[in-house]
């Protein structure tokens, strides 16, 4: 499994360069829903929005250096872990929090503000963690990534379109409504048919290696959404703001980790294919977590 550390995806600068716009189209046509009220939330809520901050940013990352521990992974697939726990949330977590009959508007403050600030929490709490491992840190070293270029990478892919976005939604909300939907959708369908042009060379290999970070990957994923639960409810928050963190925990925007790895790691196997299946998975387990919660009957409290 070691040979997993060898596997390059090449890019091309026209492709990645496509990449790039693409995420931050997907970043701005989100941000055309957000408003400065969600921000305001975190002041009017401190100890529901304190609890989820804690668990997204403290508590995935160390459950991740654990498991990774007890996993004895090669460093790439460690590394793509890493990068996932650290990354913001993904925006489906928002949508499984209404279906799951949760408090959609601490969903949406937890996103929001983990989302704005990306540009300084990812690159330094990636460094910092990737740091704590040896395997990890060696390949670090290796790869020889920049916190500073990651950082104006983050600025340019989220900080600016969130920007834009919020603006615009502002001052022309019933055009921002009306087409963030489309937009969005325009946006993904692009970004995922350029990373299916870019591995089909090296498909075989992929295939191969994906079986062994499926597990994997369900492990981490459900830990997570376990962990966000538990830790709102042993913190007194009620059924609904738990679930809420429970998603904010578990839902992580891959599509940026991707973007990342192609931009900073020269396409590394090992943490391409925990990016991919973590982008396919997490929607899944959250929609299967969201129609159980919605069909239990459950007393809030």
């Amino acid at each position: 499994m070691d040979r997993i550390d060898e596997i390059r995806i090449d890019f091309s600068s026209d492709q990645l360069f496509l990449l790039n716009i693409c995420l931050a189209f997907i970043m701005f046509s989100i941000s055309l829903n957000l408003k400065t009220e969600d921000f305001k939330r975190l002041v009017n809520h401190p100890r529901s929005s304190a609890v989820g901050l804690t668990s997204q940013l403290l508590l995935l990352p160390v459950f991740t250096l654990l498991l990774i521990s007890i996993w004895d992974l090669p460093a790439s697939v460690a590394l793509g872990l890493i990068l996932v726990a650290c990354c913001p949330g993904g925006n489906i977590s928002n949508f499984a929090v209404h279906l799951a009959r949760g408090n959609t508007a601490l969903s949406i403050t937890l996103t929001s503000i983990v989302t704005l600030f990306a540009i300084v929490i990812t690159p330094l709490t990636f460094q910092f963690w990737a740091g704590m491992l040896p395997d990890t840190r060696e390949l670090l070293q290796a790869v020889a990534v920049d916190p500073f270029g990651m950082l104006l990478n983050i600025v340019y892919l989220v900080l600016v379109p969130l920007i834009a976005g919020m603006w615009i939604n502002h001052k022309y909300h019933l055009f921002a409504k009306k087409v963030s939907k489309p937009t969005q959708k325009l946006a993904l369908a692009i970004f995922l048919i350029i990373i299916l042009v870019a591995v089909w060379d090296n498909r075989s290999d992929l295939v191969y290696y994906l079986k062994l970070v499926f597990l994997l990957v369900l492990v981490h994923n459900g830990g997570a959404l376990i962990l966000g639960y538990y830790f709102a409810r042993v913190n007194g928050l009620n059924l609904a703001d738990s679930k809420a963190i429970s998603f904010e925990t578990g839902i992580q925007n891959s599509g940026l980790g991707l973007v990342l790895v192609f931009n900073f790691f020269d396409g590394l196997g090992g943490m391409i294919l925990v990016m991919a299946w973590w982008g396919i998975w997490d929607m899944i387990s959250a929609l299967l977590l969201a129609f159980y919660w919605r069909g239990r009957r459950e007393i809030n409290g």
